[in-house]
Formats: structure tokens, C-alpha cells, sequence
């Protein structure tokens, strides 16, 4: 009888913890499905922005730059509030922007007028002005070494050093992407880009032939992705997450989520994201374990009445 009783008491002890460790599992599950329902959906942006690229900054921060004149807005993600906190003298143009956490500086590519410009988000100055001379600088990611930005109607990548503090040192040189790197002279070309983790190898995508390419930073080589015959035509922004790579295909209204291999030169994609009220989004951003992309609107005569958004999509 005492095995009995110590045998039924032990079970009941494990059913008793078991039964609290799912509790608590639900509850934790429960808070997520709040914390998530707090953020809104879709995050409005001011009429006739012309947005293009998108960025998080810290905590609840983004940012996104405009087409129209150059200008770059700060949003909140979890109550859509939000304000234009620049406006370059004169105008000019935002496209592709990367963030760096430890300057709290945003580095904005300058579309057709082949510049660029660095911001301090937190003066709201900026800090220097590059111009490359180039055709169309599109997108741009930074390392602890350098910001590389892409030329999408000419096969270059444009370099700004970076001194140990993160800080730009003014000096610029031009990479020429080679290697298995395709180009068609007229056609959108190099896109979107992102560096790996350890900042020693890049990745860049052509929207043109859909192709992605690991880059070494130091020559310009390009080595194709392979991707088992797929294909990311119409890559535009991309995002790195871990070894899983999204690619907004902007005029298919979709996002391709690839896993790469560990050393990132091959990969599958394994999803496909789309989302009712996409709207040719360009580039992506992330916020927890949700992606954020900009509607552009391309095709939308541009305007001051104009609506634009971002929207939220589950990962």
C-alpha cells in the first residue's frame, strides 16, 4: 500500500506541474497575441510622400525616406504616430537606407541624382553628403568597416569608410562588381543589399535577371546564389534574418522568403509572403517577428493627395 500511495502522490505531483507549465505556456501565448494586436496592421504615411526604402531604428522606430524630395520620416510601429524630422536643402531624392545602431546614424541612398547623405537622427543634421557621380544609387548596408551602396545602371558598388567609431572618415573609393555579376546595360541591375553578420561578405540582388550574389567586400567578385532554378525577378529591398533572406519582388506584390546555407551560397526559397493590401512594396524591415514593408505605389501618378502605408505581415 505505501508504493501504491508514493507511486499515485508522484504522479499527481507531475500532473500538478505539468499541468502549471501549460498554463503558463498559454499565458505566455495569450500576452503575445495582445502584444501583437497592440501594433496596428497597417501604418499610414503622410499624403504624397513617395516612399521608396524602409528601415527600423531602435526599439519601436522607423524610418522611411521619399522619393519626392528626399525627405525622411520617423514612425513609431506599435501606434503608427509618426513625423517628417527632415528635409534635405533644396530637395532631392530617398531611395534604399541602412541604419547604424551605434552612431545612430542613417545612411540614405540618393536614387538619380548619384549622391548620398548621412543623418544624425538624433540632431536631425546632416553629416555628410557623397557624390559618387553615379547613374542610379539605389540601396545601402553598413559594416563595422564601410557603408556599400549599389549603382543599379552600372555594375559598381560605391564604398564609404567608416572610422573604429562607427563615424564616416570622408575618404570613398568604387568597387566593380565582377565574378559570375550579370548586367544589362538600360535594365534595373544591382538592387537590394544586406552584408552578412561578420560584415565579410555582402549580398546583392539584380531585379532584372532575379539573381542573388554572395560579394567579397574587398573586390567586387560576385559568386551566384544558386537557388535549385528559382528565381527573385523583381528584387528589390532584401533583408537578412539569421540564415533566412527576404526578397520584396515589388511589381509581383510579394516577398520571397529563401533559406541560405550556412555559408550562404546556395539556398531554397521556402515561402512566399503576399498580403491583400500590398501595393508594389519595395523594401522590408522587421520589428520582432513581424516584417514591415512600404507600399510605393508605383504605377500611381504621384501627388499630394496620394495614400501610402506600410503593412505589417507575419513572419
Amino acid at each position: 500500500m505505501t508504493i501504491l500511495r508514493t507511486t499515485f502522490l508522484l504522479l499527481f505531483a507531475l500532473f500538478l506541474v505539468t499541468s502549471c507549465d501549460r498554463t503558463e505556456a498559454v499565458d505566455l501565448a495569450n500576452q503575445e497575441v495582445a502584444f501583437r494586436k497592440a501594433f496596428p496592421d497597417v501604418l499610414p504615411l503622410p499624403n504624397g510622400f513617395a516612399p521608396e526604402g524602409i528601415v527600423a531604428g531602435d526599439g519601436n522606430t522607423f524610418y522611411v525616406g521619399s522619393l519626392a524630395d528626399g525627405s525622411i520620416y520617423r514612425g513609431n510601429f506599435q501606434d503608427g504616430s509618426g513625423e517628417v524630422i527632415y528635409t534635405p536643402d533644396g530637395g532631392g531624392v530617398a531611395v534604399g537606407l541602412a541604419y547604424d545602431a551605434s552612431t545612430k546614424y542613417l545612411y540614405v541612398a540618393g536614387g538619380p541624382t548619384g549622391m548620398a547623405y548621412v543623418l544624425d537622427t538624433r540632431t536631425r543634421n546632416e553629416v555628410a553628403r557623397y557624390d559618387f557621380g553615379g547613374s542610379f544609387v539605389n540601396d545601402v548596408t553598413v559594416t563595422t568597416d564601410a557603408a556599400y551602396f549599389t549603382d543599379s545602371f552600372e555594375p559598381k558598388l560605391y564604398v564609404v569608410q567608416l572610422r573604429p567609431n562607427g563615424t564616416p572618415t570622408g575618404q570613398t573609393s568604387t568597387l566593380e562588381l565582377g565574378g559570375d555579376f550579370e548586367f544589362r546595360a538600360g535594365a534595373f541591375n544591382a538592387n537590394g543589399i544586406t552584408a552578412t553578420p561578420n560584415g565579410k561578405a555582402l549580398i546583392v540582388v539584380n531585379s532584372t535577371f532575379g539573381t542573388l550574389y554572395l560579394t567579397d567586400p574587398a573586390t567586387g567578385v560576385a559568386t551566384r546564389i544558386e537557388l535549385n532554378g528559382a528565381t527573385v525577378v523583381n528584387g528589390d529591398g532584401i533583408l537578412l534574418v539569421g540564415k533566412t533572406l527576404y526578397v520584396v519582388q515589388n511589381a509581383l506584390n510579394q516577398i520571397a522568403e529563401i533559406e541560405l546555407s550556412s555559408d550562404y551560397r546556395s539556398g531554397r526559397v521556402t515561402d512566399i509572403i503576399t498580403d491583400p493590401a500590398f501595393r508594389v512594396p519595395t523594401t522590408v524591415a522587421r520589428k520582432g517577428s513581424t516584417l514591415y514593408a512600404v507600399n510605393a505605389r508605383f504605377g500611381t501618378t504621384p501627388g499630394p493627395g496620394v495614400e501610402y502605408e506600410v503593412v505589417a505581415v507575419k513572419r
